[in-house]
C-alpha cells in the first residue's frame, strides 16, 4: 500500500488546493508550504473483531496527525463506510487551521474506521472501538493527541476509548478524549456545541449584513448532531426553519417546520424523517436549491459543486459540515452575492468546547453551562470579527481570510520553533 496514493482522494485534493490558494495569496515561505501539505504522522491499522456470529471480520482504521507545532493534536473519530486515508488527512489539515483560527493551543488530527456502524450490534461496536483504541494507543494521550466524536460516533464511543486507554496505563485518564459522558469528565454544552457555534456566527453575519432574525428563513441539510442542534437553536432564536433533511431526503414547509415536534418524533420516537409527515417531502438536491436567508449544509463534504452552485439561492451559507463546498463552486456563489461562512470558522464550536472539556479535566474543576456558552460565544464571534476584518483589509473571500489567518498562526509557530535537527 502506497500512502501517497491513498492520500490522492477528492477531499484531500480539495484541502490542498485551498491551502495552495491561501499560501499563494499570503506569500507563504516555499519550505513551509511543502511541510504543511503533508501530515506529521499517518497510521493505518487493521481492526479485527469477533462478530456476534462467531466469525472474525477485519476493518481498516486510521489516525492522522497533521501538525503539532502549537500543541497536542486534536480531532474527531468517524465511523463511516467511505472513510479512507485521504479523507482523514484532509479533515486533519482543516482541523489544524480551525484550531489556529480560534486561537486554541492545538494542532489538527483526525481518525476513523471504514465501517457502517448501524449494521453492528452494540456489543460488536464496543469490541470494534476498544480494538481500534488499542491499535492507535501509542499515538493518543491528553498531552499528545486527543480524539472526539464525529460522524457515526458519540459519547458512548468516547467512553469506551477513554476506558481502554485508562486500562492500558492503569489509572483513569479523562482528558484522553473529549465529548464523553458527564459521569466520566465530560463537559456541559459539548453535545450541542458545533450547532450552537454555527448559530452564533450566523447571527454575527446577519448583523453584518443588516438582516433580522425574525424575518430569516433557514434551510438545514443534515439532521444529525450538528444539523438538529442548529435547527433547534435557530428556531429558539426566532428564525423560521423551513426545511431540514437527512440522507433519505428532506421536509419542507413554507410557513416553518415545528422543530420541537420534529425533534421529538425523529430523535425520541425514532420515526423516519419522512414518516413524521410534518412537511412536504423533497430530495436533498431540491432542498439545497430552496430560496432562503440561511443555508446550513451540515451533512457530508462536497455537497455544493460547480454543477449545482448556480441553483443555490441563499443569502448566507454557513458551513456546518467539513468541506461541503468545492473550490470551483466558491466563485459562482460569490458572484450570486452569497455570504459564505467557511467551515473552519462556522463549525469550530465543537472543538472550542472540546478545549473547554480538556481544560476542565486537567483542572478537575467544572464550569456551569452558562459559562461555557458565554466563553464559546466570545471566542467564536471574535474569530468571526477577525476574519471579516482580514477579508475586508486584504480584499479576499471569507474562506481565504479564514485560511490565511489560521495558516499564518501555524507558520509563525514553525518559524519560532525552527527545524529539527
Amino acid at each position: 500500500m502506497n500512502p501517497r496514493n491513498e492520500l490522492d482522494t477528492p477531499m484531500f485534493r480539495l484541502a490542498v488546493a485551498q491551502f495552495d490558494q491561501a499560501a499563494e495569496l499570503m506569500g507563504l515561505d516555499r519550505n513551509l508550504r511543502e511541510r504543511l501539505k503533508l501530515p506529521d504522522r499517518s497510521l493505518i491499522v487493521s481492526v479485527p473483531i469477533r462478530m456476534d456470529s462467531g466469525t472474525v471480520k477485519v476493518f481498516t482504521g486510521y489516525r492522522v496527525q497533521h501538525d503539532s507545532a502549537r500543541g497536542p493534536s486534536k480531532g474527531g473519530i468517524r465511523y463511516h463506510p467511505d472513510v479512507n486515508l485521504g479523507e482523514v488527512a484532509a479533515l486533519a489539515m482543516w482541523m489544524t487551521w480551525k484550531c489556529a483560527l480560534a486561537g486554541l493551543p492545538y494542532g489538527g488530527a483526525k481518525g476513523g474506521v471504514r465501517v457502517a456502524p448501524e449494521q453492528l450490534s452494540s456489543a460488536e461496536l464496543q469490541r470494534l472501538t476498544r480494538r481500534y483504541a488499542s491499535e492507535i494507543f501509542p499515538m493518543i494521550g491528553p498531552d499528545q493527541d486527543v480524539p472526539a466524536p464525529d460522524v457515526g460516533t458519540d459519547a458512548q464511543v468516547m467512553a469506551w476509548i477513554m476506558d481502554t486507554y485508562s486500562q492500558q496505563v492503569g489509572y483513569a485518564v479523562p482528558g484522553v478524549v473529549t465529548g464523553k459522558p458527564l459521569s466520566i469528565g465530560g463537559s456541559l454544552g459539548r453535545e450541542e456545541a458545533t450547532g450552537r457555534g454555527v448559530v452564533y456566527v450566523t447571527l454575527e453575519a446577519m448583523r453584518h449584513l443588516n438582516l433580522t432574525i425574525d424575518q430569516a428563513t433557514v434551510v438545514v441539510q443534515g439532521f444529525g448532531n450538528v444539523g438538529s442542534h442548529t435547527a433547534r437553536i435557530m428556531h429558539e432564536a426566532g428564525a423560521k426553519v423551513i426545511a431540514v433533511s437527512d440522507k433519505t431526503g428532506g421536509l419542507y414547509r413554507a410557513g416553518g417546520l415545528d422543530i420541537p415536534m420534529l425533534l421529538s418524533r425523529y430523535q425520541a420516537e425514532k420515526q423516519p424523517l419522512r414518516d413524521t409527515k410534518l412537511g412536504e417531502w423533497m430530495t436533498n438536491e431540491e432542498l439545497l436549491a430552496l430560496p432562503c436567508t440561511v443555508l446550513v449544509p451540515a451533512a457530508l463534504s462536497e455537497q455544493i459543486t460547480m454543477d449545482n452552485a448556480a441553483r443555490i439561492r441563499c443569502r448566507i451559507l454557513a458551513e456546518g459540515a467539513n468541506g461541503p463546498t468545492t473550490l470551483d463552486a466558491d466563485p459562482i456563489l460569490t458572484d450570486q452575492g452569497v455570504f459564505i461562512i467557511p467551515d473552519i470558522l462556522a463549525n469550530s464550536g465543537g472543538v472550542i468546547v472540546s478545549y473547554f472539556e480538556w481544560v476542565q479535566d486537567a483542572q478537575r474543576f467544572f464550569w456551569k453551562a452558562t459559562d461555557i456558552q458565554d466563553r464559546l460565544h466570545e471566542i467564536i464571534t471574535t474569530a468571526f470579527q477577525r476574519t471579516i476584518e482580514f477579508s475586508t483589509r486584504r480584499r479576499t473571500s471569507m474562506r481565504m481570510a479564514a485560511l490565511m489567518n489560521g495558516i499564518d498562526h501555524v507558520a509563525q509557530a514553525h518559524l519560532s520553533r525552527g527545524l529539527y535537527p
